[in-house]
């Protein structure tokens, strides 16, 4: 194939304080390394920000464990926009980001002992694991789910991004995105019915059509074992008109603002999405810069008007403070890269300050 998807890279969200927001995802999930943080404006994205160039200071943080990141967000140019209601679970667009942990019942005793607001206790889910829900400071929900895939096997009680949970107005419209061209084609469970495992959720008391979907691929490409598997659970509410969560709002106000895609093969990637329909509505083109990591990122919609983000990595920074940077662009497509070189971002490790929350 000419392009490789590794996996999920990160989730976006918006967020009021960018500073406050890191400090909370440190200390509670362990997203403690940051890839790269840039204050800058945003030109390529005029189409989701009222046809205005908007100014946004970013940070992509990771955790070593393993998983994908958070892209934290703040508005710098105009005050960040809340829903005038609270999304209820089947409104269209990412509800939910999974988050990975390696025990269930730690990471629910370590949240709930660090005074996060834990809805309820775990339950089990259709696929037969356990899984619960959290918000953080601003209102935003992450589910936590059992994973067995780790980069390293100790460290924070969670791991990064193994998902998310996405509303649609139809699933089997959803498909031909999220199965046949994401490569999230092995479905783990198919029902409807009202969920026991959702009855703390705004809205979780309704009946649903629900659809978890994995990946039969091995990750590959440079960071492919620190990504590890993931999992797209498409939700689909049966008793209610849902409404999109950012209707009359801007990419990068408060929420989840999309879901990135770490790849290899931009171009190929994208004939091939137009070929189904699912063409560029973003593409920087050549390359951006964002000091610590440059390449290329391009957005598409899903059926609902979810955006989803690819970027493909061409330098990243391991050691800023050495100059040691990393060139993708001269290593073989889908080779992983040594596990010392993704280790050697821990230098970079920020240590928050978990008692001032």
């Amino acid at each position: 194939m000419a392009y490789i998807i590794s996996g999920i890279q990160q989730i976006g969200v918006g967020i009021p304080n960018l500073e406050a927001a890191w400090l909370w995802y440190r200390c509670r999930f362990g997203l403690d390394i940051p890839i790269f943080r840039e204050a800058a404006e945003a030109p390529f994205m005029t189409a989701y920000t009222g046809d205005e160039i908007q100014s946004r200071d970013a940070l992509l943080a990771i955790n070593l464990r393993g998983g994908g990141g958070l892209e934290i967000w703040q508005y710098t140019s105009r005050l960040t926009s809340f829903p005038t209601k609270p999304p209820v679970l089947g409104d269209l667009g990412i509800f939910a980001a999974r988050i990975k942990t390696s025990d269930i019942a730690a990471a629910h005793r370590f949240l709930v002992d660090s005074g996060v607001m834990v809805l309820g206790n775990p339950e089990t889910a259709p696929d037969g694991l356990m899984t619960f829900f959290v918000r953080d400071s601003w209102g935003n929900l992450f589910q936590i789910v059992h994973s067995d895939f780790w980069f390293k096997s100790r460290g924070h009680p969670t791991g990064g991004v193994a998902g998310a949970l996405i509303g649609v107005s139809d699933i089997d419209a959803a498909f031909p995105l999220y199965r046949d061209l994401l490569g999230y084609d092995r479905i783990e469970f198919d029902e409807t019915d009202v969920f026991p495992d959702w009855s703390s959720l705004n809205g979780g008391g309704g009946v649903f059509r629900r659809v978890l979907l994995s990946s039969r691929k091995r990750q590959a490409g440079p960071f492919g074992a620190l990504l590890g598997p993931s999992s797209i659970e498409l939700v689909q509410t049966l008793d209610r008109k849902p409404k999109k969560i950012f209707a009359d709002r801007f990419w990068g106000d408060a929420g989840f603002i999309h879901l990135c895609f770490d790849i290899q093969g931009m171009d190929a990637l994208g004939a091939e999405l137009s070929s189904r329909g699912f063409d560029f509505t973003v593409d920087s083109r050549t390359s951006f810069d964002m000091g610590d990591a440059a390449g290329r990122f391009t957005y598409i919609e899903d059926p609902d008007g979810t955006l989803i983000e690819f970027i493909e990595t061409y330098r990243l920074s391991i050691i800023k403070k050495l100059g040691w940077f990393v060139n993708l662009t001269k290593r073989r497509k889908g080779e992983r890269l040594p596990s010392f070189m993704i280790k050697a971002l821990a230098l970079s490790r920020v240590k928050g300050n978990c008692d001032s929350l």
